[in-house]
């Protein structure tokens, strides 16, 4: 059995040779747990009343805290998966868990994991997305989050229900035990009232109610876990077009626990405002925080969004004594610009950047700022979460994403003419990079979406372009999806998007290729602006001509958004932004021709980007005659409304 080793290395892991040295250490193989369950369940035989979770509701400074020990953490979970048995879950059946950051999502999620397999949801995504996502996991059971005064959760619930007959028992959380008593009898008077499940057979229960008739000292299954098993099912990719479904196994997951903290065997007070539906925000603050004995701070249901969170950030680190926190590109950009009004932020000893690729001018604002290194790492949920991340605490080398983890390989590689790598690149050779280990994942869910994602047995396509440099650290050159291919010539966004970073009126920027005849395809930029900054597109062109360093790179038109398009983890969704810049060019080509069509570029799970055609009949074959000069599938809709 392998073991996880919760021993810290005999030194801090700087270099490659440092981790090479590691993975020669005596026991460095071995893992103690390996599984999510024994994970939960060694910490809290180490540090039963050391507390693992703290969680607050808003941002306030006056909002009260909740705190949770690690035997509790543990006999939430046993509780989770034994109520998860009581209906039905065993190995190979789903929970959905459709839930805001709750403590009691951290009870379904690895509760979850320990009776079967848990299926976090995007609580941003469309119902129809949703019901997609429950029809292909086919979960019995889903745990949602009962009727709030504001959002509309319950009434996704509700629909994702009436839509997917797999599902016969709903679990739902309350925020009873989080306000105070009048909140929580207007809390309850609502929940009297909103609807229910109209479909026969579906049985609706309290999530804490179904906990509290369980014991919390055994798995009353009987089962034993294997590593092998698989214990998740997380969704990719943004909010348009149906996401493919990642499969884990105890093993991915338990493995990148043990390796955070052979990174970071020191004790954290670490910030999490990332999603638990979202790997970051469920392994690397969360199980990686737990295996180590970490204090995890839930900042609100809504994490970084939540009320008052980024306003009063800087005084959150302070109150909680915060050590480190994991954010994305675009809550780092806001925190540079976040006065620190008088917090003593001084606890902190680094953050995290993942989830997308870091722009230098935001590391060097925030790292001035902050007065801490910004640790910038690399990962992908189909390698749960982690792959590669610079040294914490040790700086950063400027431009990369670190070394690879212990006991995972990582290379750059050659491809042949069908995509299987044919031979490593050299050191500072470009190439695709692959990963393999024991946190690479078994495949995706839908058999379709395995085509073309294994470089070699064992090697998994990353899909991204970069190389190694001679001292073995990681640097990435580009997305290969995301390149801008100019007539031929390579254009990386991040060239476009660090040069309009460096202009003082601009907060984020996004390049991304729109459709040319001539060319392919264009770089054009979507950007927003400073608070109080006031600067025109015309004037922002004619610096980006100054500050871009390659002449093909120049966008060729750049929009001033009032807000960035956004996933719910925060980052750029660069996909809306191509249908954006698609759309623009199609229906410019329209207008120029004199006709009254209107195109809506939309994301078709099956056909990709789709052009939605309306137009007056008569004006139907040249409209579409004029679109099929670009490679999109044209939707055609007789009439003159707005698609």
């Amino acid at each position: 059995m392998s073991e996880l080793n919760h021993r810290a290395p005999q030194a801090p892991l700087r270099t490659l040779a440092d981790i090479h040295a590691f993975e020669h250490e005596p026991g460095s193989q071995q893992l103690a747990a390996d599984t999510t369950y024994d994970v939960l369940r060694q910490a809290a035989a180490r540090h039963p009343q050391r507390t693992a979770l703290r969680f607050v509701l808003s941002g306030a400074a006056d909002a009260p805290e909740f705190c949770f020990s690690y035997q509790h953490l543990l006999d939430g979970v046993t509780q989770a998966a034994n109520a998860f048995h009581h209906a039905g879950i065993a190995p190979g059946k789903a929970v959905a868990l459709l839930l805001p950051n709750l403590p009691e999502t951290h009870f379904a999620l690895w509760g979850a994991q320990a009776a079967g397999i848990a299926s976090p949801l995007n609580p941003l995504l469309e119902a129809e997305h949703l019901a997609s996502l429950v029809e292909a996991t086919r979960a019995e059971v889903l745990v949602t989050l009962a009727a709030q005064p504001e959002g509309d959760l319950w009434h996704k619930a509700l629909a994702v229900i009436e839509r997917c007959p797999s599902i016969r028992t709903v679990l739902v959380v309350d925020l009873d035990a989080y306000v105070a008593p009048a909140a929580r009898a207007g809390l309850q008077a609502l929940r009297a009232k909103a609807p229910l499940p109209q479909r026969p057979g579906v049985e609706v229960l309290s999530f804490s109610a179904a906990l509290a008739t369980q014991p919390a000292d055994r798995l009353v299954s009987g089962r034993v876990i294997r590593p092998d098993d698989l214990c998740a099912y997380f969704h990719t990719g943004g909010t348009t077009g149906l996401p493919k479904i990642a499969v884990h196994t105890h093993l991915n997951e338990a493995f990148v626990a043990a390796m955070l903290q052979a990174l970071e065997p020191d004790p954290h007070v670490v910030l999490c405002g990332l999603p638990l539906f979202h790997v970051n925000g469920a392994l690397v603050t969360g199980l990686g925080a737990f295996h180590g004995g970490w204090e995890v701070v839930l900042l609100t249901p809504q994490g970084y969004r939540g009320p008052g969170v980024m306003a009063r950030f800087w005084h959150l680190v302070e109150r909680f004594g915060a050590t480190s926190f994991s954010a994305v590109p675009t809550i780092f950009a806001g925190l540079a610009a976040l006065p620190h009004d008088g917090a003593d932020i001084t606890s902190l000893r680094h953050a995290f950047c993942g989830a997308a690729p870091l722009p230098a001018e935001v590391a060097r604002q925030f790292e001035a700022h902050a007065g801490i290194p910004l640790c910038e790492g690399y990962g992908l949920t189909e390698a749960a979460c982690i792959s590669a991340v610079n040294p914490p605490g040790f700086g950063r080398r400027p431009g990369s994403v670190g070394l690879r983890l212990p006991h995972q390989r990582l290379q750059a590689w050659k491809l042949d003419a069908d995509g299987q790598a044919s031979e490593p690149c050299a050191a500072g050779e470009v190439g695709v990079i692959g990963v393999s280990g024991p946190n690479v994942f078994p495949g995706y869910l839908r058999e379709s979406d395995n085509r073309g994602i294994w470089l070699s047995p064992g090697w998994l396509n990353t899909g991204d372009l970069g190389y190694l440099d001679q001292d073995g650290f990681v640097h990435l050159t580009g997305r290969a999806k995301d390149l801008i291919i100019r007539g031929g010539h390579n254009i990386d966004p991040a060239m476009v998007e660090d040069a309009l970073l460096r202009h003082p009126a601009v907060a984020l920027a996004a390049a991304v290729g729109q459709p040319d005849e001539h060319a392919g395809e264009l770089p054009v930029a979507y950007v927003t602006l400073k608070p109080g900054a006031s600067i025109d597109s015309a004037a922002l062109l004619a610096a980006a001509r100054e500050l871009v360093p390659e002449r093909a790179a120049v966008p060729a038109r750049i929009e001033i958004l009032p807000q960035m398009a956004l996933t719910a983890v925060g980052k750029v969704a660069k996909a809306e932004l191509r249908l954006r810049a698609a759309e623009h060019v199609l229906g410019q080509l329209l207008t120029q021709h004199g006709l009254a069509a209107t195109v809506r570029m939309v994301a078709d799970a099956a056909r990709g980007s789709v052009a939605r055609l309306r137009c007056p009949g008569h004006e139907a074959g040249r409209a579409q005659a004029l679109l099929e000069r670009f490679p999109y599938p044209v939707e055609l809709v007789i009439g003159t409304e707005t698609p």
